[in-house]
């Protein structure tokens, strides 16, 4: 008679659910979220495996390195869930193949997190609040704080949920089927997202004149032939209007910036951040890169480039 199948109840998913919602507990430098990680798979582990040889390889394993968006990393959890399941259960799944589709899929992720959670639902969710509370309606923080926390656990849990039950397809195509398609797809959406916000997150100025034009009469504001008291303000605040920015001085300054951003808006940043990828894929290390990058910002401002 065969064996029976060790399968993971309901209850169990719900405990490494609840776990995981202290990911960021022990962050650390070295391997960032990883001990968050191994605390939350403890009570599958304890399910899964009866000795404890097997329960101490697994949380080896699980100690590796892990970092990404903490509400987003749930279907990552879902997955690594029904791996270690089939893996319980006779499969030929190695520590490699459990490392490598957490690899695969916390990388794409962690661009989605930050937009969607930091940058929209929180905002939105702070913003409604606030307008309660500015109001004088003491429920504006409360709904916030419920109805962040509603939508926060939901996605945790639904989302497992969603990675436990396509991880047994993974597992099938180890070889790249399923599990290509779904990082494929969730690099494209990732590094879409974080292309678009390279500009907000990332600003450079470069400051040196490439030209000054004087501009002929008509196309500045001439301050002295302005009328006195109210009118004159009022006649100033009609030329701005007209002119614009230009017209506050009787000379155009074009800054190397501006001939840039006329160019392609946001060029020197998305520059500079290739430029990090690039040399972040050459080993170099990322304390280093950021020193350098406090080194030129600091000579350019002493020598007014930047």
């Amino acid at each position: 008679m065969a064996e029976e199948k060790i399968t993971l109840s309901k209850k169990d998913r719900q405990a490494v659910a609840w776990r995981h919602q202290f990911l960021q507990g022990s962050w650390n430098y070295e391997r960032m979220q990883n001990g968050g990680w191994c605390y939350a798979m403890v009570p599958a582990i304890k399910k899964l495996y009866s000795t404890k040889e097997e329960q101490a390889a697994a949380l080896e394993r699980h100690m590796e390195f892990y970092n990404t968006h903490p509400y987003v990393s749930a279907p990552v959890i879902g997955v690594t869930l029904a791996l270690e399941e089939d893996r319980a259960n006779g499969e030929k799944i190695d520590d490699a193949a459990i490392q490598g589709v957490k690899v695969g899929m916390m990388g794409p992720l962690a661009g989605v997190g930050d937009p969607v959670f930091w940058f929209t639902i929180r905002p939105i969710l702070g913003a409604l609040g606030a307008s309660m509370a500015l109001s004088g309606n003491i429920l504006g923080p409360i709904l916030f704080f419920v109805l962040w926390n509603v939508i926060r656990m939901a996605f945790l849990w639904y989302t497992q949920e969603f990675g436990y039950r396509v991880g047994t397809e993974i597992t099938k195509d180890l070889s790249g089927g399923l599990l290509g398609k779904i990082t494929e797809g969730a690099s494209i959406l990732g590094m879409f997202i974080i292309g678009s916000l390279v500009e907000r997150w990332v600003s450079i100025s470069f400051t040196p004149v490439v030209s000054t034009v004087t501009q002929s009469e008509g196309a500045y504001i001439d301050w002295s032939s302005l009328p006195s008291g109210t009118e004159g303000i009022k006649s100033a605040l009609e030329q701005y209007a007209s002119l614009g920015a230009n017209g506050l001085n009787v000379e155009k300054v074009t800054t190397l910036q501006q001939n840039l951003d006329a160019l392609i808006p946001g060029l020197a940043a998305v520059a500079l951040t290739l430029l990090c990828c690039k040399l972040l894929k050459k080993k170099v290390s990322p304390i280093a890169i950021i020193l350098a990058l406090f080194a030129v910002g600091i000579i350019g401002r002493l020598l007014n480039f930047m």
